[in-house]
């Protein structure tokens, strides 16, 4: 969006240049419109060097958001299974007999 309005922006700045070399203005002189669309196009090209910055910027942080969602999903996954065998494991309130061990051996199996 950033990019499409700085492009936008650029167009408008284009033509007032033409605008400025056809016709002038009788409010300033064209040496000082000159300097001053001249400060203009430096601004815009400083703000479209910072919108470069700040995409790869955001790129890299998009990278490191992907890697943690993938690591997460890991850990989610492994922390489901290590509940599962901690529940399978439990003692079925039983003594623990031969028999019962036995069961939860089955059960395990």
């Amino acid at each position: 969006e950033l990019e499409n309005q700085l492009t936008a922006k650029s167009k408008t700045l284009d033509e007032l240049k033409q605008s400025l070399a056809s016709n002038g203005s009788a409010e300033q002189t064209p040496e000082a419109q000159s300097l001053r669309i001249a400060e203009l196009c430096e601004m815009k090209d400083s703000i479209v060097n910072q919108v470069t910055q700040l995409k790869a910027s955001m790129q890299s942080i998009l990278e490191q958001w992907r890697a943690y969602d993938e690591i997460y999903a890991e850990v989610s996954l492994m922390t489901t299974r290590y509940l599962y065998c901690i529940d399978q494991c439990k003692p079925s309130g039983e003594e623990a007999s031969l028999e019962a061990l036995k069961k939860q051996v089955k059960t395990l199996q």
